[in-house]
């Protein structure tokens, strides 16, 4: 299983990330990031249209376990991330998780 915290902070030394809702909305109506990740307190219609977009182009959409703040210190920021987009992975394994995820969603609802 691949550490989230320590993907992501790989992800943001080694790559190329954005920061904010309005980049991760940006990036996911023009498909140019090739993961969105949101805060678990990121407000309801901000993630309402990052998800509707995220769908039409096709982006992979995770929900991290913590909250704004949290995401932030993963991060190494000074401020909270209510979303982040990931454009570049780097040397992250972070994409490795929309894989895993979509494993555990078409063999996880037939039991």
């Amino acid at each position: 299983m691949i550490d989230v915290d320590k993907a992501i902070a790989t992800a943001v030394k080694t790559g190329k990330v954005s920061f904010g809702a309005n980049a991760a909305l940006q990036n996911a109506k023009t498909g140019k990031a090739k993961m969105i990740i949101l805060a678990v307190n990121c407000p309801t219609t901000t993630r309402e249209d990052i998800e509707y977009y995220c769908k039409l182009s096709k982006v992979p959409l995770i929900t991290y376990k913590g909250s704004s703040l949290d995401l932030a210190s993963v991060c190494g920021k000074p401020f909270t991330i209510s979303a982040l987009s990931i454009r570049e992975p780097g040397d992250s394994e972070i994409l490795e998780l929309t894989q895993s995820a979509e494993s555990e969603e078409s063999h996880g609802g037939n039991e």
